[in-house]
């Protein structure tokens, strides 16, 4: 039996020596491309024992396809690192757009995926947020790929993880950016919509405005150049003023009148309400003196004005204590108080010129009736001071009244009485 061994041993020994290398010769390993066998350079066949591969070829054959996985795994890694890079430029630019918000902006640098953005606001932020998500589509696309080659790779578990996180971050910024990017073309679309009902309430304003002056159209030179004329003393010559008074705690009333009516002037104005006709009236009744009253309470002033001549009066009253003042032509001539104290003159009454009013509006007495011209009759809401009066008397200012300015459209004539223009202020004073 160890004979038969010792014969095997030496058959093997001698079959060996005379397949292997000569004395002296060496091997020389080349790695060799995967395109190598497909090129027309096979790889060597290697020898069979027995039929089968010895475990030191299968090992060398594991190698090497272990070598051609990380060299392939590695192009992938170099193409997606290149995707990654040109993603977050194109987030970089992103960024600087929603940043500039400027309409019509375009960023500099842009690609064939961001496009010519057009000038609409809206439109750029749609545009914006079209290629973001396909940016986003295309990363997540990348990732898919990703886990599907790190399945079948061998990659160190820490590289793994960072580009992980760094798709997870670019992941967030994008979604981010969008929801920035939705926000604001809320907040564009909610400007836009206020800016056009702005627009447009400032453009109907304005319409209506236009469409009152074209109504209202006087024929004077001026709104206010004109006086209404009162040449008989009837029962049904007036005028009325359209509007009507607030509630009042004070007031001054200034007018220009020229009367030459005897006995007595009548009435130049009257204010009634329900419940009380003789709420403001200015009336010169006989032979007697001026009187003002409020709420029915009298008091009489020292104005003397029927001597056919142009004069200006003016009239302050306060509900404190029921202070008043006369003015002619600039001049205080009388104060006083305790007229009607701590009475507010009641809103929504009827003012008329030239008639006095025994019920709201009407019931006139003829014996009372203004003869004359009237003209610049104001009405302001407080006590103006004594130079304000001055300044108007003497005609260097002119000054509508804020509660009833006198302006043409403002005056309704009825029964004869009529309007006719004005002299000027300064012919007016020529007149004194």
């Amino acid at each position: 039996m160890l004979a038969l061994l010792a014969a095997s041993v030496a058959l093997a020994v001698a079959i060996a020596a005379q397949d292997g290398p000569t004395p002296g010769s060496r091997f020389v390993c080349t790695a060799l491309p995967p395109e190598a066998a497909r090129v027309g350079c096979p790889l060597p066949a290697a020898p069979m024992q027995g039929g089968a591969p010895s475990p030191e070829e299968e090992l060398r054959a594991a190698v090497l396809q272990l070598r051609e996985t990380v060299v392939q795994q590695k192009e992938t890694l170099g193409a997606q690192r290149e995707a990654i890079h040109e993603l977050t430029g194109k987030l970089a630019r992103c960024e600087g757009l929603a940043r500039s918000k400027a309409p019509g902006r375009t960023a500099a640098g842009k690609d064939a995926t961001m496009g010519d953005l057009p000038r609409d606001p809206a439109h750029v932020v749609e545009q914006l947020s079209r290629s973001l998500q396909t940016l986003k589509d295309r990363l997540e696309s990348l990732e898919h790929q990703l886990r599907g080659n790190m399945s079948n790779a061998v990659l160190p578990s820490d590289f793994r993880e960072v580009l992980q996180r760094r798709l997870g971050e670019l992941e967030r910024q994008l979604l981010s950016k969008v929801a920035e990017l939705q926000d604001e073309k809320s907040l564009l679309h909610n400007e836009t919509s206020a800016h056009r009902l702005k627009t447009e309430s400032t453009l109907n304003a304005l319409l209506q405005r236009v469409a009152e002056l074209e109504r209202g159209q006087s024929t004077f030179k001026s709104p206010d150049a004109f006086k209404v004329s009162l040449p008989l003393r009837t029962n049904y010559l007036y005028g009325k003023i359209k509007k009507t008074l607030p509630e009042l705690y004070a007031f001054t009333i200034c007018l220009w009148l020229r009367s030459s009516a005897s006995p007595g002037i009548g009435t130049p104005f009257s204010y009634a309400v329900p419940g009380q006709a003789n709420e403001i009236v200015l009336i010169e009744w006989g032979n007697n003196p001026i009187e003002l009253l409020i709420n029915d309470k009298v008091t009489q002033l020292p104005l003397f004005v029927s001597d056919g001549k142009w004069h200006h009066i003016c009239i302050t009253w306060t509900t404190r204590d029921g202070l008043w003042e006369a003015f002619q032509d600039g001049e205080k001539l009388g104060t006083g108080e305790n007229l009607a104290p701590w009475h507010p003159i009641k809103p929504g009454g009827v003012l008329i010129l030239g008639q006095e009013q025994d019920t709201v509006g009407g019931r006139f007495d003829a014996t009372q009736a203004f003869v004359g011209e009237l003209s610049q009759f104001n009405i302001w809401d407080r006590v103006l001071r004594a130079h304000e009066i001055v300044n108007i008397a003497n005609c260097s200012t002119n000054m509508p009244g804020n509660i009833i300015p006198w302006v043409d459209n403002n005056v309704e004539v009825f029964g004869g009485a009529s309007k006719w223009p004005v002299e000027t202020c300064e012919e007016r004073l020529l007149d004194l």
